[in-house]
């Protein structure tokens, strides 16, 4: 084995160690992927810079050159619930808010318009564990809470055609899950020995990413990218929770960005993207009391489909150091008349601000850095009457901090 092939399969290995539990940032899709694109308010569509391009457009690949790129994200969420006027009164945080997020990307030219590469990276998911459990989801003993982690990998062919670009990555998925502390709803479920408490089941499946960049003139690119549906094998073990017996598919997602060169060292980025979260009934359907969990109609979370605006600025201040900044916001999936399931997975956050850069010792070696914070944003509405937990307000505000080695060959 050449060094080369050490680096990539250390890299590898890394990833799968260690664990990818998450909970993203527009709705729980991470709000950008890779360090540059993360730092840069998730923007990337026109823009490629590393090979983790791959989990946003698929042709910049072709764009990257030759490189390895190995990091992590510590991940800060902070959740809160709090009821009113109804059972168990007060406030209670999740306890989990540390989380360790890994990635890694790998292209190689395969001649000077065609690339083959790999992008390996946790696209989302949602944890909360909370320190009190309320008696409409279960005994006070019983610890609330629900762990979904996803894991991506994009085997990825790019092809560069005078000066526009295509790609196609072929999505496999896995997602692993758990829910605890909703014993009382046992009565309501299709299968109530697989609706809670069961630890973690495994679900894997598959999906393509398409992609187009078009180079417009010297100073302006456009691109498109389009996710299919990820269609997921079914969580047999709580198939009494999720609609449709345990389905829980990954959205389809779409999006399209322009780059603007500003001036000679200055880029400006911008993506609009839609995620079809109202496709997926496990995530989308209204909360209904006369339909069993478990069933095709059977409740959800009452989420729709997220519109996320994401714009980005970079500046190279020398051949040794780069700035970037950004804003991302996505108007939150749920309203306010179905806040009771979404206790268990609440989404709030709107507006996130990013920050982070990038240096470079010589032409081999990089190190990227970034930082995120999304502002705090509550909302609050009636719990349903069967449930009996009055207002509820659901807070959350997140930090993340990003790191990037990598190696250009």
């Amino acid at each position: 084995m050449n060094f080369s092939k050490k680096r990539m399969a250390a890299a590898m290995a890394v990833v799968f160690l260690v664990p990818t539990t998450s909970l993203a940032t527009n709705g729980y899709f991470s709000h950008g992927y890779g360090v540059k694109s993360s730092s840069m308010g998730g923007a990337g569509v026109a823009h490629p810079q590393d090979s983790m391009a791959a989990a946003t457009n698929p042709a910049g690949m072709v764009y990257v050159g030759n490189r390895v790129d190995l990091g992590a994200q510590l991940f800060n969420p902070n959740r809160e619930n709090s009821h009113t006027g109804g059972d168990n009164t007060g406030t209670t945080e999740s306890k989990n808010n540390l989380f360790l997020i890994p990635h890694v990307g790998y292209n190689t030219m395969l001649d000077s318009n065609t690339s083959l590469g790999v992008a390996v990276f946790g696209n989302g998911g949602m944890n909360t564990s909370y320190r009190r459990n309320n008696d409409t989801f279960g005994p006070a003993n019983s610890k609330l809470g629900v762990d979904l982690a996803q894991l991506l990998i994009t085997p990825t062919w790019a092809r560069k055609i005078d000066n526009h670009a295509v790609g196609v990555s072929l999505v496999l998925a896995a997602q692993r899950f758990k829910a605890s502390g909703l014993e009382n709803f046992k009565p309501q479920s299709i299968s109530p020995t697989n609706l809670t408490n069961n630890g973690y089941d495994i679900s894997t499946g598959w999906g393509i990413r398409l992609g187009w960049i078009g180079e417009i003139n010297d100073r302006v690119s456009l691109g498109v990218t389009y996710a299919t549906k990820t269609y997921m094998s079914e969580f047999d073990d709580y198939k009494g929770l999720f609609a449709e017996q345990g389905d829980l598919d990954i959205p389809a997602n779409y999006a399209v960005g322009i780059k603007v060169k500003a001036t000679p060292k200055t880029i400006v980025a911008f993506d609009v993207m839609r995620i079809e979260y109202g496709s997926v009934r496990a995530i989308a359907n209204k909360i209904d009391e006369s339909v069993n969990l478990g069933t095709d109609d059977g409740r959800g979370f009452g989420w729709e489909d997220q519109t996320v605006y994401k714009l980005g600025i970079e500046h190279e201040y020398n051949k040794t150091w780069t700035f970037r900044g950004g804003l991302n916001y996505g108007e939150m999936p749920y309203d306010n008349t179905q806040m009771d399931f979404n206790i268990i997975s609440p989404a709030t956050v709107e507006t996130h601000l990013t920050l982070g850069g990038t240096y470079s010792p010589n032409k081999e070696n990089e190190i990227d850095f970034g930082y995120m914070h999304a502002f705090s944003n509550e909302i609050t509405g009636q719990g349903q009457p069967a449930f009996n937990l009055g207002t509820i307000t659901h807070k959350m505000d997140q930090n993340v901090f990003f790191m990037n080695y990598a190696w250009k060959f």
